[in-house]
């Protein structure tokens, strides 16, 4: 039997709340992380305040150990969820976070104090001593003390022969009733005619079971260490017949006897014949055993004090005491013997020291020779009397005379009087007494000696014995009486006469016996002293017996949940084996207490319902578990009724299953009960029930339950208010609520009930449709009440469809198809609003763009890209459940998205044109930061199409989509290309004009032959500049100065390099036409040093730029090379060093 917990009441609940509560509120000293206080957190709101679990306390069935499972149950799959910690188990944390829950648990009370009163407690529940369960069943059954104290005393229950006899005599009563029964034939009704006989032979078995068990133990040791042991109980169907005991005649060596002597010499006094100083001792011995000695003395003090202890198997033993003197002479072989003792002690003689006469030898002169000695003789447990009778009968002691008598008990169930002769082991005669009647009888004319008699009759047997006193008879009827075992209770004559109730005075020589008798007849306790068990109505009392008895244990400091604690059990076995209390009728009694319990919301383990309920089943059934095979039309009638009450019992705990097993508890209980169900649904022991019938009434009570589990749910959000006066936004903010509480309730029934209902999970599944029908009429009335083209409601629609779409039960089921119909137009009428308004952000935006660099674009194309992904996001995170609508809506969004990234490329363009037209060709030209931000935008709008407007769907569609998402990228790549055209040919432009401006020194102009007279005739007198460098430095500037502004505001550098690279071609491009025009043309002065420079420039410029080298040296670069190369060599050679230092050769000496 498992240790029952102790209870929680509802002030320590209060207590524990507030413990949570103050570390909660850092309060304590416990320190813990933030993971541990989210657990705490958790488990307080959920657990701690839920008003189911306040029940569960109230109703006496919640232990500290159900809170603490339900805790250390909740934060596993917290913390198998935590990440991996290098150096830290999983089982380290959760070792850790149950020892700071049970710190706050415990408050501030010390652990150590607390342990030894929980374990003394817990002892107590599994081992009580007698006195206990006396006391127990005192509070049990109202009795006060004084009354308990009346009543043992009347019964003995402290003589264990007593209670022995009185066992006998009941189990001889209840043979009587059963053949009484049979004889006039009121035998209880049956559910067959057949069972009257078999019921008989029942009752003869159990009471013969019971007389075998007992003959089976050994005779107890008697005194005040007797415990009366439990009788054993077979579970053998068979029928035992022990027979006439009378048949089995015993033998005079069955009757074995061992007695236990102890002698004390003190002293030995009037010891006058020997000398002071000579040496004296003594020496004992039962006759037949061995000699002891005591110690040497003095004659002069002869005292000793020696014990010698003796065993014996003679009833009357002689005892022999010697004094001795030592003997001087030289001669003398044996020491002289002054005197000896001979006694024949009895168990009742005398214990106390006395002083006897020893026998001396003739012509001593101690006549007056006494020794003090003691002689105590211990009777053995299988002896319940002894002492001298006078007797006389039929078949033994055929003699009227005085014998040694000693009433031996053989076995539990066999007694003899013996008679014995003086040192002999074997009785000389015996008689058993089973059968004998024992009274007080009259003297017998004729008979002389003795003075109290009394006989033992039976059948064609008659024997008279006689005592010396009225008391030892007393004491002889008793201790007969008991062994007989009889029903009748002789009364003393002697008493009778003496006894007065008027009188007021009792006479000294009253016995004890008689004095409490007196005492519970004026206490009104006679009554219950002199029924007759055998006489009693013991279905009845043994059904207020266990009616108290469950009353106080659920009152207990114990959630013992209908369970009775092992003291109890045994009273209650010990009850029904000894007054023949039927087990169905015992556990249709203990069924019909529980069931009524448990309809009045207390706690009952089910597993302890199934055990009463299959053994009534098993036996009305005639399947005979205690081997009984009778049935009674009471108890057939008794088991339909508790089976239709139970029935209608469990019906109602699984349609309130959240209320009734909150939070799982007690473990394993649900479980439990749909296995009784299944039990109570069956017709017959051996017939299962339907898996369709049994899924029938299931599903019946979990259709109820969603009913009730909505509408406490709803009476608990108070939501009925709401929904009839409340603005819409309060609407749909409470029906918000309402659907995480509905989520919360059926995340709990999977957590704590699933396992239960782990055979029925599509059952389940309808409960769940049920309960979210239920919710769907208030969500509906919220949802109408909303204003048009709200949007206020798509976080309820994430709410609902991220729980019902986990669950594969529940996911695409009624509600969630409900749930979609109602979602899909507004979803398409707030995709179709976006694209509208977001297509008409593009237009206002790039009429009004500005084109100031923002983030990685502008103004106008950050916010498209910003509202296409967060519509994006937005119905990602719808996560919709149908695969066809929900690739419709990707599909759907990728193809706005490429539309709107198409015109925003477009206007881009068309705006970079604008911007080209405006722009002038001179080297004063300066790249605007917007139009690096129209690269910007192209460069974004090319990565959010990536994003933006890939979609995963299948093949079929994806050849199809990977068409039309080429055709953007294509669309960007040429508005690049073109851009970068654009670009690249203003910046050609602007060479051009360069190479314009040099077109003037063209050899056989007369604007060149005029520059050249002007410049040498005024030379002569001032430093004249070098023409050409101003150009090419102005020049040189230019292209540094873009190229400065592209690397810096251009954020990609891909396309940015390929823009260098197409001017850099370009304008070797130029320069090599222009050159190509002029071969047959020599270059001027002027040309050919503004040239070198330029080339050479660009050349290390573009390099600088990460322009590769294979561009860089291409033919037109070569041509052009090669061309200032001669033209340079040519120069050299007519005006010598007219070129200044400017050469086509590369020289460190150069300035930047």
């Amino acid at each position: 039997m498992s240790r029952r917990q102790q209870k929680l009441n509802r002030q320590q609940l209060l207590t524990i709340k507030e413990r949570f509560q103050a570390f909660l509120s850092g309060e304590t000293q416990i320190v813990a992380d933030e993971a541990f206080c989210n657990a705490i957190r958790s488990y307080f709101e959920v657990f701690l305040k839920s008003d189911r679990v306040a029940r569960l306390v109230q109703s006496g069935g919640c232990s500290a150990n159900d809170f603490r499972e339900v805790f250390k149950k909740n934060i596993e799959k917290r913390v198998r969820s935590l990440p991996e910690i290098d150096g830290l188990s999983k089982e380290t944390v959760l070792s850790s976070w149950i020892a700071k829950f049970d710190a706050i648990y415990r408050g501030e009370e010390d652990l150590r104090k607390q342990l030894p009163r929980m374990h003394l407690n817990a002892v107590s529940e599994l081992i009580l001593s007698k006195e206990q369960l006396y006391e127990m069943f005192q509070h049990i059954l109202g009795v006060k003390k004084f009354e308990h104290q009346l009543l043992y005393n009347a019964c003995q229950l402290d003589n264990a022969d007593e209670q022995a006899a009185q066992i006998r005599r009941e189990l001889d009563g209840r043979l009587q009733l059963a053949d009484q029964m049979a004889k006039e034939r009121k035998y209880p009704k049956f559910v067959a005619k057949e069972m009257e006989i078999l019921y008989i032979e029942e009752l003869k078995s159990s009471v013969n079971l019971l007389m075998a068990n007992l003959e089976s133990l050994p005779v107890s040791k008697g005194g005040s260490e007797f415990k009366l042991q439990k009788l054993k109980r077979s579970q053998n169907s068979s029928f035992l017949d022990i027979g006439d005991e009378n048949d089995t005649q015993l033998s005079k060596s069955d009757v074995v006897l061992s007695f236990t002597l102890e002698i004390v010499i003190i002293e030995v006094q009037g010891l006058r014949s020997v000398a002071p100083n000579r040496i004296v001792y003594c020496t004992m011995e039962v006759e037949g055993g061995e000699k002891l000695q005591t110690d040497q003395a003095e004659a002069s003090r002869p005292q000793w004090g020696t014990q010698g202890d003796f065993t014996t198997t003679h009833p009357l033993p002689v005892v022999k005491v010697k004094l001795f003197t030592e003997s001087t002479g030289v001669l003398a072989l044996e020491d002289k013997e002054l005197g000896k003792v001979v006694l024949y002690p009895t168990p009742n003689s005398p214990k106390s020291p006395e002083l006897h006469k020893m026998i001396v030898p003739k012509n001593s002169q101690d006549s007056e020779l006494r020794i003090k000695l003691a002689v105590r003789m211990d009777k053995p447990p299988n002896t319940k009397h002894c002492g001298y009778l006078y007797a006389l009968g039929q078949k033994v002691w055929k003699r009227w005379k005085r014998r040694y008598f000693v009433l031996v008990q053989v076995s539990q169930y066999t007694f003899a009087m013996c008679s014995y002769r003086e040192k002999k082991s074997e009785p000389q005669e015996l008689m058993q007494l089973e059968g004998y009647t024992v009274d007080y009888t009259d003297p017998q004319p004729g008979l002389t000696g003795g003075r109290a008699f009394f006989n033992a009759v039976k059948e064609g047997d008659t024997v008279v014995f006689a005592s010396d006193d009225d008391q030892d008879r007393n004491i002889w009827v008793q201790a007969m009486c008991r062994a007989t075992g009889q029903s009748y209770k002789p009364v003393a004559p002697t008493l009778a006469q003496k006894h007065n109730f008027k009188g007021g005075n009792l006479h000294t020589d009253m016995p004890m016996s008689q004095l409490n008798s007196e005492r519970t007849q004026k206490l009104g306790m006679d009554e219950f002293i002199a029924a007759d068990p055998c006489k009693c109505m013991h279905t009845a009392l043994f059904q207020v017996l266990q009616k108290q008895t469950l009353q106080h244990r659920m009152n207990d400091s114990f959630s013992c949940l209908g369970w009775f604690s092992p003291g109890q059990v045994f009273v209650l076995d010990e009850y029904c084996a000894r007054y023949g209390v039927r087990g169905c009728h015992r556990h249709l009694c203990y069924l019909k207490e529980l069931t009524e319990y448990a309809e009045n919301s207390a706690v009952i383990d089910p597993t302890l319902l199934h055990y009463s309920f299959a053994f009534c089943a098993s036996h009305v059934h005639g399947n005979r578990p205690d081997g009984i095979g009778t049935v009674t039309t009471e108890e057939k009638e008794q088991f339909e009724d508790i089976k239709s009450r139970l029935l209608s019992l469990l019906e109602n705990q699984i349609v309130h299953f959240r209320y009734c097993f909150p939070f799982g508890r007690p473990e394993g209980a649900l479980k439990a009960t749909l296995s009784l169900l299944e039990r109570v649904l069956m017709k017959d022991i051996s017939t299962p029930v339907l898996p369709d019938d049994m899924k029938k009434v299931i599903r019946k009570c979990l259709e109820k339950a969603a009913l009730i589990n909505y509408s406490r749910l709803t009476e608990y959000a108070k939501i009925e208010d709401t929904m009839n006066q409340a603005a819409p936004a309060k609407k749909l903010e409470d029906v918000m609520r309402l659907g995480e509480l509905c989520i919360e309730v059926l995340q709990q029934n999977e957590e704590h009930h699933s396992e239960a209902f782990a055979w029925w999970p599509e059952i389940m599944a309808e409960h769940a449709e049920i309960f979210w029908s239920l919710y769907a009429v208030d969500m509906d009335a919220s949802l109408e009440a909303q204003p048009q083209d709200s949007w206020d409601s798509f976080p309820l629609f994430q709410l609902l469809n991220n729980y019902l779409r986990n669950d594969t039960l529940l996911c695409n089921g009624k509600f969630h198809k409900h749930l979609q119909d109602y979602f899909i137009p507004l979803v398409i009428r707030y995709i179709d609003l976006m694209e509208s308004s977001i297509a008409q952000s593009i237009h206002r935006g790039f009429e009004q763009e500005t084109w100031q660099p923002v983030n990685n674009g502008s103004t106008t194309s950050e916010d498209l890209f910003w509202k296409l992904d967060a519509l994006q996001m937005f119905v990602c995170d719808l996560h919709w459940p149908e695969p066809e609508f929900a690739q419709h809506l990707e599909q759907r969004l990728k193809l706005m998205a490429s539309d709107m990234v198409e015109a925003s490329v477009k206007r881009t363009r068309i705006a970079f044109d604008a911007k080209m037209q405006k722009a002038n060709k001179s080297t004063d030209y300066r790249i605007s930061p917007s139009v690096c931000t129209m690269f910007n935008v192209l460069m974004d709008a090319k990565k959010q199409c990536t994003k933006l407007c890939v979609l995963d769907a299948g093949q079929e569609f994806g050849k199809q989509w990977q068409q039309y998402h080429s055709k953007t990228d294509d669309l960007i790549e040429e508005a690049f290309k073109e851009m970068i055209s654009l670009l690249v040919s203003k910046f050609v432009a602007v060479l051009e004009g360069v190479l314009a401006k040099l077109s003037r020194y063209d050899e056989g102009t007369l604007f060149s032959s005029i520059l050249s007279f002007t410049v040498k005739a005024a030379a002569k007198y001032v430093d004249v500049p070098n023409p050409g460098m101003d150009l090419a430095d102005t020049y040189i500037t230019f292209v540094r100065q873009n190229q400065d502004i592209l690397r810096d505001k251009v954020i990609e550098d891909m396309y940015i390099e390929k823009l260098f690279d197409q001017w850099y071609t370009s304008s070797m491009k130029a320069i090599c036409v222009w050159l190509t025009d002029r071969l047959d043309l020599q270059l001027h002065m002027y040309q050919l040093k503004t040239l070198i420079r330029i080339v050479k420039k660009s050349y290390r410029d573009f390099r600088l730029q990460s322009v590769l080298e294979g561009t860089l040296n291409n033919k037109t670069y070569e041509t052009v090379y090669n061309r200032l190369t001669v033209e340079e060599a040519t120069v050299s050679v007519t005006n010598g060093s007219d070129l200044q230092g400017i050469s086509m050769r590369d020289s460190d000496e150069e300035e930047g």
